[in-house]
């Protein structure tokens, strides 16, 4: 099943749950000491339980500016596929895209579009449309 973010009737494909779960863990682990939403509690809490209401997209895109900024300084084996259980390994193992050069550029959803990028024009759009941010299953 495709997870993917949904503003009014728009939808924004992202890929497997098991994908963007990687992306809450790798943010946890790496930029909140492993402490969920310290840092980032819009992201991290408020819209990983599914929905993010419009009063939040500005604080939310702040957010996500900074984690871009700052995991452009982590080298890609500092990827967390599941920050419950650490043993776990993305399905491609290493064998990446020599595109791929830190994890700000990790992220890449099923349709091959930049995570942040993706991210980003579902949150203008929810700005736009005055509109909240769900993720949800297709």
């Amino acid at each position: 099943m495709a997870v993917g973010f949904k503003v009014k009737y728009y939808w924004y494909q992202i890929g497997n749950g098991d994908f963007l779960h990687a992306f809450f863990s790798t943010v946890a682990a790496n930029l909140e000491n492993s402490n969920w939403g310290c840092r980032f509690p819009v992201i991290m809490r408020e819209l990983y339980q599914g929905k993010l209401n419009v009063d939040k997209i500005d604080e939310t895109l702040e957010e996500l500016s900074v984690i871009k900024e700052e995991l452009k300084e982590l080298s890609v084996d500092k990827v967390v596929w599941d920050i419950e259980d650490l043993s776990k390994q993305p399905p491609w193992g290493d064998n990446i895209s020599e595109d791929i050069t830190d994890l700000s550029n990790y992220f890449v959803t099923s349709d091959g579009e930049d995570f942040f990028t993706i991210f980003t024009h579902a949150l203008e759009k929810a700005k736009e449309t005055k509109s909240g941010v769900e993720i949800k299953l297709l």
